[in-house]
């Protein structure tokens, strides 16, 4: 983990902040810029010193969070369920997968089905769709006929 628990750039600047907020006082009196320069540096070093804090919190968290759910993975023999407070073996998990995965085959193949049923259907539509431009057609074909037949008389 580190010296003060990989703080230490919270630390040194801590320390830092600390040290210019305590000279502060000393060194009003001399000169008006060395009064704004302190103005704006003690504020800001204090802030550096929250922020490092914030992500070195946030990062300790992030990193205990996935170590956790390491080892729980990693836990293969028995598992201890929270709510019956049953163990469960290795060797039950692994006849629960076997049985979700051979449910999970029998609903792919299901699905392969519905999507051929699916696609047949589509091509019913377009077929229809093909009948209709025929059908079409031929009324639009027999009106020019008629059409042509008038102009001939």
């Amino acid at each position: 983990m580190g010296y003060f628990g990989n703080h230490l750039a919270t630390l040194v600047t801590g320390v830092f902040a600390a040290t210019l907020t305590g000279l502060w006082p000393f060194f009003i009196d001399f000169a008006p810029l060395l009064n704004f320069i302190f103005i704006m540096a003690v504020p800001i070093t204090w802030f550096l010193t929250f922020t490092c804090w914030i992500s070195q919190k946030s990062t300790d968290y992030t990193h205990n969070h996935a170590h956790s759910e390491k080892k729980s993975l990693s836990n293969t023999h028995t598992i201890q369920t929270t709510t019956a407070g049953k163990q469960v073996s290795l060797l039950e998990i692994k006849q629960i997968q076997n049985e979700l995965s051979s449910e999970l085959n029998g609903l792919k193949e299901f699905v392969k089905l519905k999507d051929s049923e699916i696609e047949r259907l589509n091509q019913k539509i377009l077929n229809l769709q093909t009948l209709v431009q025929i059908e079409s057609l031929k009324t639009e074909l027999s009106n020019l006929k008629m059409l042509a037949s008038k102009r001939k008389n």
